[in-house]
């Protein structure tokens, strides 16, 4: 039996694989928390500078008088005037150390195997938390950042890939949804916990428990049977799927995986990150994909930049951005489930709406009225984030198992490359106050139009090989069905 039938007989979503996406979507909130941890911990409080008298020198952090009751670095290292970059700077290092673990991590666990690389990430996200929290100065706390990012850019995809890698593939959707609504969720929990919890160093501590004890409930989970299949590890594979089968309760079934051309040598040379440039059919969709997921970065970080320009409550502020995606899961669940949209409609769509809403903020109010800038903006970010959602899913499916965390690494590299420019975006008002949105609506409209050159992937088997990949029985299945 190929794989697939495997997972039908031993179970695709039975409840041996439910405990194990619940802790690796659980893992969601612990990442949530590192992500924002900065918003927080880096809270800029209203303060004034007493002027130089003959009692005070020109001591910055002798003059300056906190006039807010807040714990943060800021406060602590006296990051203002001259200093106040340093914050941002921090912010940057760990999407900088993120990017670094995107390219690393994932061809590493294509090649060693998924539950080494997930595992070796997350006990070092957690020692490098607990590093941010005790840090004596700025240099030590910046530091930790960039290893905290490194750490949960890698492990953070493959946690993705095994929620798909888990189950059959008819639950990826679902799973990888699942996923991302988590961490939204985490988003608005992270912000409960800093309005409880104030000192910065209580709260990075606090935030970084829940990995501790999540990774000790980590170290049970199996590796990935489809990693093992597509290695030729067929042997250890199908031990793992009968092991599937007995603990969801279908007693002992004979597994007996078919061998593949690809899959019989274990010893055969693993595609690396330099497949996805020769491989005629990868090349292409990697293109196409890379600039996907660059423009839902851009977008969605630019709109919540933009949209956070309102002065208010700021735990209130990161819950509100947090929340305001979750109405765009169950859209997703919905539509790229259905065979009239699909995955590619569905994310195509969500990004050419996500651009016609940042279009209309320059024909209406900024604030004031039911249809305003604002409102049209945060629409525009829900729209933004369902494409996103499906453009993690779509990935998984359009990549072989052979090189799909290399294909995600790369996608998320591009991706932290938006998410970096995201910040010079707005400042792009000193040109015209209706730039930034026309930048969106660009990038978002340009972005759906391209992912339409791409496969439909619904109901259709995902490639376990690059031989399977390029063989003309699997091209014609991909191929859109005559009506």
């Amino acid at each position: 039996m190929d794989l697939e039938e495997a997972y039908q007989v031993v179970g695709e979503f039975g409840r041996h694989q439910k405990r194990m996406i619940t802790i690796l979507v659980l893992l969601q909130i612990y990442m949530a928390c590192q992500t924002m941890l900065i918003i927080l911990v880096g809270a800029v409080p209203e303060y004034h500078i007493e002027p130089v008298t003959g009692d005070l020198d020109d001591d910055i952090t002798q003059r300056v008088k906190f006039t807010e009751d807040i714990s943060s670095i800021v406060t602590e290292w006296y990051l203002i005037k001259h200093e106040a970059y340093k914050v941002n700077l921090a912010g940057s290092l760990f999407f900088a150390g993120v990017l670094i673990g995107n390219v690393l991590f994932g061809p590493l666990s294509d090649k060693i195997g998924r539950k080494p690389v997930f595992l070796t990430g997350l006990f070092f996200e957690v020692l490098f938390g607990y590093g941010t929290a005790l840090a004596p100065s700025y240099v030590v706390f910046a530091v930790s950042r960039l290893l905290v990012g490194m750490m949960n850019g890698g492990m953070a995809l493959v946690c993705f890939v095994l929620t798909q890698e888990y189950v059959g593939k008819s639950y990826w959707a679902m799973t990888g949804t699942l996923t991302n609504m988590t961490f939204a969720v985490g988003i608005a929990l992270f912000a409960a916990l800093g309005y409880y919890v104030q000192p910065w160093r209580n709260l990075a501590t606090a935030a970084n428990c829940p990995g501790l004890l999540l990774f000790l409930f980590c170290v049970t989970l199996p590796e990935s049977p489809r990693w093992l299949y597509s290695r030729g590890q067929t042997e250890k594979a199908e031990d793992i799927l009968k092991d599937f089968a007995v603990r969801n309760g279908k007693g002992r079934i004979p597994v007996k995986l078919r061998r593949t051309v690809s899959t019989c040598s274990p010893d055969a040379s693993s595609p690396g990150v330099f497949q996805l440039i020769t491989h005629p059919i990868l090349r292409w969709r990697t293109v196409v994909l890379m600039y996907v997921w660059y423009s839902c970065s851009l977008v969605y970080y630019g709109l919540t930049l933009i949209a956070s320009e309102d002065k208010g409550n700021r735990y209130l502020s990161v819950a509100m951005y947090g929340l305001v995606e979750l109405p765009a899961y169950p859209l997703c669940m919905y539509f790229i489930n259905k065979q009239w949209a699909g995955r590619r409609k569905s994310m195509a769509n969500f990004l050419t709406f996500a651009g016609v809403s940042c279009l209309l903020t320059m024909f209406v109010p900024v604030s004031g009225t039911l249809i305003s800038a604002t409102s049209l903006a945060l629409l525009g970010k829900l729209m933004v984030s369902a494409a996103f959602n499906i453009a993690y899913v779509y990935t998984s499916e359009l990549y072989p198992t052979v090189i799909r965390n290399a294909g995600l690494g790369v996608c998320s590299m591009s991706c932290r490359v938006g998410g970096i420019l995201a910040p010079f975006v707005p400042s792009m008002k000193s040109l015209h106050t209706s730039m930034p949105f026309m930048v969106f609506c660009l990038s978002g409209i340009s972005a759906g139009c391209l992912g339409l050159l791409l496969p439909e992937t619904l109901n259709k088997p995902a490639a376990e090989t690059l031989d399977e990949l390029s063989s003309p029985t699997y091209q014609r299945i991909l191929q859109p069905q005559s009506p």
